[in-house]
């Protein structure tokens, strides 16, 4: 069966990139940023959810001098610009963690649908919420 409309232009689906490990130590973190990337070049519905040790990818003021490897924190920060806005954070993985929103960096996107308004990327989630937005997606990676 053929997914492609009369039309040729593609058929956009619903990814979502789970973020679970800590952003340093392992290549999982990074990996999943680059996934995430190369899913929207192509135009697909991308979205990403941080749980367990994948919170700590979004704690602001990151410094990775001490472990010798590139600091790519800041990249999420530019998600928007390729029209990747929708950063799901686990309640309850930041409070099992000791942190709070407020350990988390900033990010914002222009809604160019709301005379180009900065708004938030990242709405904290319940596990059930996250659930719900699971269930809803047509391809879930998990790094």
């Amino acid at each position: 069966m053929n997914d492609m409309p009369e039309d040729g232009g593609g058929v956009v689906k619903k990814f979502l990139y789970v973020n679970r490990k800590a952003p340093y130590g392992t290549i999982y973190a990074q990996e999943s940023l680059e996934v995430v990337l190369i899913g929207a070049a192509f135009e697909q519905d991308v979205s990403l959810a941080f749980l367990d040790d994948g919170v700590f990818q979004l704690v602001k003021g990151q410094n990775t001098d001490d472990i010798g490897v590139k600091n790519f924190s800041p990249t999420y920060r530019a998600l928007g610009d390729f029209e990747v806005t929708k950063l799901f954070v686990e309640k309850e993985s930041l409070a099992e963690r000791g942190l709070s929103e407020d350990d988390l960096m900033e990010i914002t996107y222009e809604d160019e649908d709301d005379d180009w308004e900065e708004k938030p990327s990242i709405t904290f989630v319940n596990k059930s919420e996250l659930a719900a937005i699971m269930a809803d997606q047509d391809v879930i990676l998990s790094f």
